[in-house]
């Protein structure tokens, strides 16, 4: 069942996600948001960072793209050698 609840921005733009609401989907404080809005409309969306495991996937597929690729450790240090020469 869908909860709905009003709630008000503050002068800082800040809006309070009501209480049900936030023990309901277990947000706690220091919970991240991706906020889209689009006309009226604004959604937050929750995010978490990946867990370790999920995070050791994502590198080994990054590390198997840059090989297949023909990278090599070089490449890297010097583009990042060229973006850091442009500010």
């Amino acid at each position: 069942m869908t909860v709905l609840a009003t709630t008000k921005m503050s002068s800082k733009g800040q809006v309070v996600i009501p209480e049900d609401i936030r023990k309901r989907l277990g947000f706690k404080a220091g919970s991240q948001f991706v906020v889209v809005g689009e006309k009226d409309v604004v959604i937050l969306k929750s995010i978490s960072p990946p867990s370790i495991e999920e995070f050791d996937i994502l590198i080994a597929e990054a590390r198997k793209q840059a090989r297949q690729a023909g990278m090599k450790k070089s490449d890297i240090a010097a583009a990042i050698a060229k973006v850091r020469e442009h500010k």
